[in-house]
């Protein structure tokens, strides 16, 4: 199993980006987290086999309908997600 550490950039709050994450990540049989960053950006660790998780990474370069992102910044973690499903946590 692989960790990564994904942080959005663009206009990703207030148009259903953390609930499009959950969703989709947990269609690509992901367990981790997603939750808003103070900054305006969303933050996310995805656990998973590698081929998923990079075709999640793929997916949040689009986002859902009203998303425009600009970056997605990656880096591998050593994080284990507390849960066993995919999930949201507070503002950080």
């Amino acid at each position: 199993m692989k960790s990564l550490h994904a942080r959005i950039k663009g206009r990703v709050q207030g148009v259903g980006y953390r609930a499009w994450t959950i969703e989709t990540a947990t269609c690509l049989g992901l367990k981790g987290w997603v939750r808003n960053r103070k900054d305006g950006s969303v933050e996310a660790v995805f656990q998973g086999e590698e081929r998923r998780i990079q075709k999640m990474i793929e997916k949040c370069f689009d986002g859902p309908f009203l998303a425009r992102v600009v970056d997605v910044h990656t880096r591998e973690t050593e994080e284990e997600p507390a849960c066993a499903r995919f999930s949201s946590k507070s503002t950080l």
